[in-house]
């Protein structure tokens, strides 16, 4: 298993520095990823039936060692949706990180579409790190990939005439 990798980006960021420091951190996150270790402990978890906690499980030393904090809270405190929390959050200059963590209903659920929203309304962050199956076994019929579908549904919100506030999305595939 290899992780794969791809920005999605605003043709200009808001901010230079901070978009050359998330990048940073987003190939320090790559490279950690890539260990065979850590891919193997994700491999482990991501079976038919298996939940993203257990994917967040083999992150977590990782996720820690970058600055993220674990399922932060009071990011949407201006917002009538107070209990949204990402996975994890680090904050970068005067903006931040949202990195949510997906399995299993990444499509079927639009769970990349709910992420890619509170990084949107996230007075915080204007950065998603978006951790997402290659491929999705399972029990009837024929697998799905959902970091494809994801790139390419999330790439249309980086399309000039259908831009957002959010500047980047960097997305792992697993």
């Amino acid at each position: 298993m290899s992780i794969e990798f791809h920005i999605l980006k605003k043709s200009e960021v808001r901010n230079a520095e901070t978009f050359s420091e998330v990048s940073a951190l987003a190939d320090r996150f790559l490279a950690f990823l890539s260990d065979p270790r850590i891919e193997n402990e994700i491999g482990n978890a991501h079976q038919l039936g298996g939940f993203s906690t257990q994917i967040q499980a083999a992150i977590l030393p990782g996720v820690k060692a970058l600055g993220f904090t674990s399922e932060r809270t009071g990011l949407f405190q201006n917002y009538d949706v107070t209990a949204l929390r990402p996975d994890y959050y680090a904050k970068i200059g005067d903006s931040g990180v949202l990195l949510e963590v997906e399995r299993g209903k990444t499509i079927t659920n639009n769970m990349d579409i709910l992420d890619f929203w509170k990084c949107h309304i996230c007075d915080h962050a204007d950065y998603l790190f978006l951790l997402v199956p290659k491929m999705r076994h399972v029990k009837k019929g024929r697998p799905t990939h959902p970091y494809k579908h994801v790139k390419k549904r999330l790439g249309t919100f980086f399309v000039q005439r259908n831009c957002v506030n959010v500047d980047a999305v960097f997305l792992f595939g697993y």
